[in-house]
């Protein structure tokens, strides 16, 4: 019995030397491990992190149970484990920091930066129209939406247009015999402001090899930035979204508005929240996921 007063006597000890220092520095420490763990887990880098852990789990017990040769071979990876990690994982390290940049995982950025709620709203009906009349004639489109990351270098390979967004002005564009047709077109600060552009393919090696060029584009340049990426296939006519990394086919002109219209007001719920802390107190909801984190389709 005195030992087990001496253990609780001991907590009591530990929990009432905690200040206000120790609570502050657990709460980022959870919310860093909270973002890491919800970063990693829809990506391939999260087998690599599944991998380290266990790496790190061999090591422990291979020196529990005092295995020498074992450890020795661990402990001379683990020596240079550092400089591997940071090999390994520079994609993702580098949309990490991207991320934390934009200071913002959500929301149309510069798509409504300069424009009203009403004035968004009927930016993105003339864009779903057009995507909507191009799905039915089957004519391929690829579509980016530009949110806080900069597709500077994306741009500077298409022609600059800065030009009112319209339905009519969008199917012109992508008409198979105009000559900006083959490329993406870019809307930023609610304009169409560059077309024909290059966009970089994705480099996921697990995307289905049945996905055409402008799939791949569309979802390479939601990799490596924050954009919204709407494409229609000329195969199917089929309408998709692309976002970080991820696809969602099968929407329809109204389907594709109010997912789009429910990023937005995502984004103002956010700007509303106040940054980090709004991130912070979104951990404790018990709200469904985002749609974008749905089961990629591939084209049939």
């Amino acid at each position: 019995m005195g030992s087990i007063g001496e253990v609780f006597s001991f907590l009591w000890s530990q929990i009432k030397s905690i200040t206000w220092t120790d609570v502050i520095d657990i709460l980022l420490v959870a919310v860093l491990l909270y973002y890491a763990i919800t970063f990693f887990r829809d990506r391939r880098a999260g087998k690599l992190a599944g991998g380290v852990v266990l790496l790190a789990l061999a090591l422990i017990v291979s020196n529990l149970l005092q295995m020498r040769v074992i450890s020795f071979i661990l402990e001379s990876i683990v020596s240079v484990g550092v400089l591997a990690l940071i090999i390994i994982f520079q994609p993702e390290l580098r949309s990490i920091l991207e991320k934390m940049g934009r200071g913002s995982f959500f929301g149309l950025g510069k798509l409504v930066e300069s424009k009203s709620g009403e004035d968004t709203k009927n930016l993105l009906k003339e864009v779903c129209t057009a995507v909507s009349e191009l799905a039915e004639t089957k004519t391929g489109a690829l579509i980016v939406l530009e949110r806080k990351t900069g597709l500077g270098d994306e741009i500077r390979t298409g022609t600059v247009l800065n030009a009112d967004v319209t339905a009519p002005l969008i199917r012109n564009v992508f008409f198979n015999k105009a000559p900006l047709h083959d490329g993406a077109m870019i809307l930023r600060d609610g304009r169409i402001f560059a077309c024909g552009c290059f966009l970089p393919l994705s480099s996921n090696p697990e995307v289905d090899r049945r996905l055409g060029t402008r799939h791949r584009a569309a979802l390479g340049v939601s990799e490596i930035s924050d954009a919204a990426v709407i494409v229609v296939s000329e195969e199917t006519g089929t309408i998709s979204l692309a976002r970080d990394g991820k696809l969602k086919r099968g929407f329809d002109r109204y389907t594709l508005e109010n997912e789009l219209l429910a990023l937005l007001r995502r984004d103002e719920d956010q700007s509303k929240d106040g940054g980090l802390l709004g991130r912070v107190k979104s951990i404790w909801k018990k709200n469904p996921k985002p749609s974008e984190d749905a089961s990629e389709e591939v084209e049939k």
